[in-house]
């Protein structure tokens, strides 16, 4: 069972010495090299976590001053990371060093995924963690994240959202009171590819239950969890403003102002409440439906290097992992200044924020579910399917049965391209 195999990698990674450690552009291949030894020495970074993006980039200026090597961070563009990663590497223009969030994904992009099995930190990773193709190495987890119901403990408890009856309940007494009671923002995976892996990762088996509904044996508006999605996406379109008009930061800035009282996110949303002067404690809930007590855990990005790239390039870029992994710098960014969860053995944070203690706490205490959606749906699924069906679910006044009809449809055409 799918959920059984996620939890014994995260729990096997995770126990011992401390939680175990979540302008777009393009350059020519021959940029960066050093014309046998004579030129700067550069690599290229690419990757999807925009919350990171300036932190990156502050740690590719100290890792210059330290090694000599310039690395360049290039710009994320939306929701269109991982199409614009294709393009790149199909017109041989691609990033030394980049990152993959999902098994399809890893199986779409194996013949540009370099052999990284000679890392030197390698053997300090759970190797249930670590991304293969074939019998290659070919990425490093990031971190390990959680998502769910971020709330803020003043103005709602976990109880008050304890069902889907009673969520929708709240959603709806918050509307009359001029709140939020559950803030989703406009970006496909916050809008509907992260809140959406529950009622398919609380399936029995969700591996099965993928199979079957692209198999076109299954529809979503037969299966309760689903039902119970659905009456949530109703309850917020009907009683709140259309988060189709609501951004990523102005959906962390409402919940820090106490604008809203919950919002569908996960850990590394915390980074950004630093730019606020909050007074309030915050809790971490499962998304209520089918009496789900859960909230979602995995991986959610692995590292990877260009095999395209030369044989320099792709040193360096190993070179840049090792110390990222292993130096006392990068180290520091990881825990720190990434906020993210350690993989390594280890590693340790004592910087964890409240949110990540929780997610660490669940991880530790067996109490997740898999990430369903980064393991079994098909590769760029939310991005180019999902999050249409879900703008247009809130720009019309669809019934739940028939946007159910749609994302059926939506997993079936996928799957099957």
């Amino acid at each position: 069972m799918k959920k059984s195999k996620i939890l014994s990698i995260l729990l096997t990674a995770s126990l011992g010495t401390s939680l175990l450690v979540t302008g777009c552009g393009g350059t020519s291949k021959d940029e960066g090299k050093s014309d046998d030894g004579k030129g700067a020495k550069k690599i290229t970074i690419f990757q999807q976590k925009t919350e990171i993006y300036d932190q990156l980039k502050d740690m590719a200026e100290v890792y210059e001053e330290e090694t000599g090597v310039e690395v360049e961070v290039w710009q994320i563009s939306g929701d269109d990371y991982y199409q614009n990663l294709k393009t790149y590497m199909s017109s041989e223009s691609g990033p030394t060093v980049f990152s993959l969030s999902s098994t399809t994904e890893i199986e779409e992009m194996s013949d540009y995924l370099e052999d990284i099995g000679d890392l030197e930190f390698l053997d300090k990773i759970n190797e249930d963690l670590i991304a293969k193709s074939g019998e290659a190495t070919v990425g490093v987890p990031m971190t390990a994240e959680g998502f769910g119901l971020v709330y803020n403990k003043d103005l709602v408890s976990a109880e008050d959202m304890g069902s889907t009856d009673a969520l929708i309940s709240y959603i709806e007494s918050s509307a009359k009171e001029g709140t939020t009671g559950l803030g989703l923002s406009q970006e496909a995976f916050f809008l509907i590819g992260q809140i959406m892996n529950v009622p398919f990762a609380m399936q029995e088996d969700p591996v099965q239950f993928c199979q079957d509904l692209y198999d076109g044996k299954i529809n979503l508006k037969d299966v309760e969890e689903f039902q119970e999605f659905a009456k949530i996406y109703e309850a917020i379109r009907e009683n709140e403003q259309n988060p189709l008009e609501v951004t990523y930061d102005a959906n962390c800035g409402n919940f820090a102002t106490g604008k809203t009282a919950a919002i569908h996110q996960g850990n590394w949303c915390y980074s950004l409440f630093s730019s606020y002067d909050i007074s309030f404690d915050m809790g971490l809930a499962p998304l209520p439906i089918a009496g789900n007590t859960s909230i979602s855990v995995g991986v959610p990005s692995v590292w990877c290097v260009n095999t395209d790239a030369s044989d320099e390039e792709k040193q360096l870029a190993k070179d840049f992992l090792n110390w990222l992994y292993t130096s006392e710098t990068g180290i520091s960014y990881l825990m720190d200044k990434f906020g993210f969860i350690p993989v390594v053995d280890g590693m340790t944070s004592e910087n964890l924020d409240p949110i990540s203690t929780i997610v660490s706490d669940a991880i530790a205490e067996g109490n997740i579910l898999p990430w369903t959606f980064n393991e079994e749906w098909p590769a760029g699924i939310i991005t180019t399917y999902l999050v249409q069906n879900a703008e247009e679910y809130f720009t019309s006044d669809m019934s739940t049965d028939e946007f159910l009809d749609m994302l059926t449809e939506s997993f079936v055409t996928a799957a099957n391209e």
